[in-house]
């Protein structure tokens, strides 16, 4: 079986920032050596946001990684373009409260409150480990089997992958591993238990119907999102 649902791990990615940064260092010491002229701000903009109709074979690009200028440009661009995601992550943040909050007046106006079965109310507890699944990249065979969780209110304790750093995650059940479809999402901090990084989550998962899904973990800082096969029983 070949995997094609996991993304680099967490180790991998430390080791390719700090690739990146001694890059860096080195084009703005004047080590590195441009051919050709500034491609355009556009084209810089797109290639910060990683445009997939960028080919890397393109002349400009191979200019741009070894050009101060156009690197300094493209950290303002990405720099930038975090904000932006922050922003629109904030304006989001406040229409769903505001919604909810809307919601919940309604509700209690109207005196629609409809008690639950106690059935349905019972909080199923579950462990997902994924210890060992960062080792697995891109297309590499591996044994990662599907996480399988209840139709249920769940209360779900990760154990994150070897190397996870410590701090905020957001925990998402998603249709598929773009982050499109999100059937539940909460977030917390995660904790250390031994040699582990773990973070407990409570998952609402009665409406979703059983099939296949996604498991997301991300982290607050990097904003790397990390997709596990999930089956909903």
């Amino acid at each position: 079986m070949r995997l094609r649902w996991c993304w680099p791990s967490r180790a991998e990615d430390r080791f390719e920032s700090w690739l990146a940064r001694r890059h860096e260092e080195r084009v703005f010491a004047g080590e590195s050596n441009p051919v050709g002229p500034c491609p355009d701000e556009a084209f810089l903009r797109d290639l910060a946001r990683r445009a997939k109709r960028i080919a890397l074979s393109d002349p400009r690009v191979n200019h741009a990684a070894n050009c101060p200028t156009c690197v300094s440009r493209l950290l303002v661009f990405r720099q930038e373009n975090r904000s932006r995601r922050r922003k629109l992550a904030f304006v989001t943040a406040v229409a769903i409260c505001s919604v909810a909050a809307v919601t919940v007046i309604t509700v209690a106006r109207y005196g629609m409150h409809r008690q639950l079965p106690s059935t349905n109310l019972t909080v199923v507890s579950e462990t997902v480990n994924l210890w060992d699944t960062g080792t697995i990249r891109g297309n590499q065979p591996g044994s990662l089997q599907s996480v399988f969780l209840p139709a249920a209110l769940v209360r779900v304790t990760i154990i994150l992958p070897r190397f996870s750093p410590p701090g905020q995650y957001a925990v998402a059940v998603t249709q598929d591993q773009n982050g499109n479809g999100v059937v539940a999402q909460r977030t917390a901090p995660a904790t250390i238990n031994g040699d582990h990084e773990s973070v407990s989550v409570e998952l609402d998962l009665r409406a979703a119907k059983a099939g296949a899904y996604f498991l997301a973990t991300t982290h607050e800082q990097d904003q790397a999102s990390y997709y596990y096969p999930l089956q909903i029983k």
